[in-house]
């Protein structure tokens, strides 16, 4: 252990943490940016030579390692557990233990089979998610530079101690490539510029500076200048910082735990509203059998078994296995095509129910670094002298002042201006600093002996207030500036001067009596593949919302540039003007919000949600954690931290919409298959629950025994399993797959009913070609078990595509599927197995009637079905 770690150890053993917290008590993160630098120090009992190493121990023994709370692992057993809370899990539950109550143990052997293979597969596709986001962590700083003292009159020393001793109160040393270990406020800053894609998203390095009176700053958590934040690194530049806070207390820790809820997602809707519409048929069904048997046909509890039976029958028994394995399969398919990742399963259903997309523009609709669009004079008249003088400036500036890298803006500068190595010699340069907001390079003056230009570039107000202008010209000059701020640019002015050539050292007071030369324009270079994948997203119905802290005319400028109607932008400020209840509205009808902030992300998606629309977010910085906890489902990139990561469903190669268009494509592929299984599952099932009613109160015996039930139920469930490996038709991956329990309602009661008549016509035709009461009995069972496999077989089939189902494929698994239930339901009763199921033979014109009414039942089926999809279409 290091002597600190020792030392720390001994006081925690010596005493206990003592009730009260001492008068140096560190305050807390949200203070630190309003206090000046003095305060702040005497606030956490420090000073510009540090801590001492006694005290740094006792702050190490108090307030713990300076480490991210850990996130508890989820066992395998809690998954079980939790898989075992599914609503259709739990009715299935509840049925196998009803059955093992009336001793009918071969349907509670069957059903409590598939819920154990179901949540098996649900439990085993998620550790391996975990794992492979276990994978992807980021590699954490391991040591920091720290001033400290061996007692209070030695003088101070830095040295690198772990991250994890890192105390509040500690100064720390920062230079480029260090990882900031804590929340920091800035001491002293040379050209420090520092990259918090981690925190915000943004790839673009963001100047901070050390300043004594901290005024108003910019909104945001993470925009105040004179602070820095634990997951950030320095790009360039150094500093002396003093620690505010650590571990648990950092703005990154705070936001880490917001991914902790877990939150209700359409898939959860969905699958409870369809969960308590099955509930309601099935606690109604037995009592209805009872009631009716007794009354009728004077039995008592000897026909419970048929009532559960046919409760069961209602039940769709494959749907965990099903869905999970559809969706295990879609999520394997991503991960090994495309290295998507799935951390949650039902996540890959929700993607497919998405239908509003929200995202930052910065990585996503463009490449995260910005481009030259143009260079004016000062009457607004393109310019290209404009821009070789700014290239000059950045050419310089990056080879004299022993710059790291160039600026975001410089490389595009540069980028624009290939030839800048041949212009004018450089002599000195002044860098960029985040307080002067210039750049100043001194050129040797072409042609002119002894004479020296020097080059101004930066910011529109400070270049301006450095040239020799009078108010109106400046106030034009404003103005032209704002016009071209508006339209969504970023700016650069230029100035220049000439002055007679020195040897001794130029300094910020020679940047004064300067000539304006111009403005440099700037737009957010696109992304690739971005216009293609909005135009996917668009023909799948998915509507795109673009979230983003810049100005809206930025905002409005890419999306005009990739085809993307802005319409009236919405900023932040006039979002918080609107109550909840009219944001939902006005969220519906904005393409793009500007001025965002995290809680500003997170209400606007919420206010989707709310208004019935199924919300995906794809963020990368820990300010996007409420947004991505608030969606429906929640998308990240590779490289976003582990908050990010662990809050988020889908885990993306890269943040590149090409990349959600497949994982929304896997997505409804997945969904797709699932609700047509539980359409075509349950209206079949429901058709034969209404006639085995029907028939029960007519018949004086059972329709079908309890055994012949099982029986049929097992075949059915056996075919279904073709549903998890069916590909869907196209029309189903042009728009979101909902189950809304409404229209699904409609659908499997309305086909329910055409299927029920198809078996009240086979009754009739079973009572015309059967005769004798023992034969007829056991006749009428074969019959009716052979037409209950041929129509849920013709379903299987008529239904599968909707009437989209003819494309020119080849016969997939459920026409397969289908084939073999119905070879099973005309065989089996003619089999050696059929007599011990209490089946008897059939008459050859019982065959030929039932083709008669199939036939029937077909085209009645298609007919319904076209109607159905051109309501679906329409709607």
């Amino acid at each position: 252990m290091e002597p600190v770690a020792e030392r720390a150890a001994a006081f925690r053993a010596a005493a206990p943490v003592p009730p009260r917290p001492p008068a140096h008590e560190p305050l807390a993160p949200p203070d630190a940016a309003g206090l000046t630098a003095l305060q702040l120090l005497r606030a956490h009992g420090s000073g510009p030579r540090g801590l001492t190493e006694d005290e740094a121990a006792r702050r190490l023994a108090r307030y713990g390692e300076n480490a991210l709370p850990a996130r508890r692992r989820v066992t395998r057993r809690r998954r079980l557990l939790r898989s075992l809370r599914d609503p259709f899990t739990t009715v299935l539950l509840c049925l196998g233990v009803l059955s093992a109550v009336v001793a009918a143990w071969g349907t509670a052997t069957v059903i409590l089979s598939l819920v154990l293979v179901s949540c098996v597969l649900r439990v085993s596709g998620e550790h391996r998610a975990d794992r492979s986001v276990a994978l992807l962590r980021a590699l954490l700083p391991t040591t920091a530079t720290v001033v400290r003292r061996a007692e209070d009159a030695a003088e101070s020393r830095t040295r690198e101690v772990p991250v994890g001793e890192v105390v509040p109160g500690d100064v720390v040393r920062l230079g480029p490539g260090d990882l900031v270990p804590a929340d920091v406020r800035l001491l002293r800053a040379t050209g420090l510029s520092v990259h918090q894609q981690a925190l915000t998203g943004e790839s673009a390095p963001v100047p901070k500076h050390a300043v004594q009176e901290p005024g108003e700053s910019p909104p945001g958590p993470f925009a105040p200048p004179h602070l820095c934040f634990q997951g950030s690194s320095v790009a360039y530049g150094s500093a002396t910082a003093l620690v505010t806070a650590t571990g648990a207390a950092t703005r990154f820790a705070a936001a880490h735990r917001a991914g902790d809820r877990r939150r209700f997602t359409a898939f959860d809707r969905s699958v409870h509203g369809i969960s308590w519409t099955l509930i309601r048929f099935m606690l109604l069904t037995p009592p209805l059998v009872l009631v009716a048997g007794a009354a009728l046909h004077g039995r008592g509890l000897e026909t419970l078994p048929f009532a559960v039976a046919v409760a069961v029958g209602l039940t769709p028994e494959m749907l965990p296995v099903v869905v999970t394995t559809a969706l295990a399969r879609g999520a394997a398919r991503l991960a090994r095509e495309h290295r998507v990742i799935v951390t949650r399963l039902p996540a890959l259903h929700d993607l497919g129910s998405v239908d509003v997309l929200c995202l930052d523009k910065t990585g996503t609709l463009t490449q995260d670094r910005p481009v030259v669009t143009g260079a004016l004079d000062a009457e607004g008249r393109d310019d290209p002298e404009v821009l070789r003088w700014a290239a000059a400036n950045a050419w310089w500036t990056l080879h004299l002042a022993d710059l790291p890298v160039p600026d975001a803006l410089d490389e595009a500068v540069l980028e624009a201006a290939q030839e800048m190595a041949d212009g004018p010699e450089g002599v000195a340069a002044l860098p960029f600093d985040p307080v002067r907001r210039l750049s100043t390079a001194v050129l040797r003056t072409p042609g002119r002996l002894g004479r020296d230009t020097l080059v101004v570039k930066g910011a529109v107000e400070q270049v301006l207030d450095r040239c020799v202008l009078d108010a109106e010209e400046r106030a034009r000059l404003l103005d032209l500036a704002a016009a071209e701020a508006a339209a969504g640019s970023r700016l650069l002015a230029v100035a220049v001067a000439e002055r007679p050539a020195r040897h001794g050292e130029w300094s910020h007071a020679d940047e004064r009596g300067l000539t304006f030369r111009g403005l440099v324009t700037f737009g957010d270079a696109l992304a690739p593949t971005a216009a293609d994948a909005l135009a996917e997203l668009a023909g799948r119905g998915v509507g795109v919302k673009i979230l983003t802290g810049d100005h809206p005319g930025t905002a409005a400028q890419v999306c005009r540039a990739l085809g993307l109607d802005p319409g009236r932008v919405l900023t932040a400020d006039e979002a918080d003007r609107l109550t909840d209840a009219e944001l939902g509205p006005a969220a519906r009808r904005t393409a793009v919000f500007a001025r965002c902030g995290p809680e500003h992300k997170a209400r606007i998606v919420t206010a989707l949600r709310a208004t019935g629309h199924t919300v995906g977010f794809l963020g990368d910085g820990v300010n996007d954690l409420p947004a991505l906890h608030a969606a429906d489902v929640g998308l990240c990139p590779r490289e976003s931290v582990d908050a990010v990561r662990e809050c988020a469903d889908v885990v993306l190669a890269e943040k590149d919409l090409a990349a959600v268009d497949r994982a929304i494509t896997a997505g409804r592929h997945s969904g797709g298959n699932i609700g047509t299984y539980l359409r075509i599952t349950l209206s079949s099932n429901l058709g034969n629950v209404f006639a085995m009613l029907a028939t029960a109160l007519l018949l004086p015996f059972l329709p079908m025994l309890p055994a012949q039930v099982l029986v049929q139920n097992l075949c059915f469930d056996a075919a279904q399993l073709a549903f998890a490996y069916e590909r869907p038709s196209r029309a189903v991956l042009r728009r979101p797959t909902r189950l809304r329990p409404r229209g699904f309602l409609r659908f499997i009661t309305g086909f329910g009913l055409i299927n029920a008549a198809a078996d009240v016509a086979t009754f009739g035709v079973l009572a015309l070609t059967t005769h004798g009461a023992r034969a007829s009995q056991e006749a009428f069972h074969a019959g009716w078990f052979t037409e209950n496999l041929l129509t849920q077989a013709l379903v299987m089939v008529v239904l599968r595509g909707g009437r989209h189902a003819a494309e020119g494929r080849t016969a997939g698994p459920v026409h397969r599927a289908a084939l073999g239930l119905a070879v099973i339901g005309v065989l089996l009763p003619l089999s050696p197995l059929g007599p011990p199921l209490a089946m008897g033979t059939l008459p050859p014109l019982y065959y030929v009637l039932l083709a008669t009414v199939l036939a029937l039942y077909a085209a009645v089926l298609v007919v319904a079905r076209d109607r159905y999809g051109r309501a679906a279409d329409a709607g």
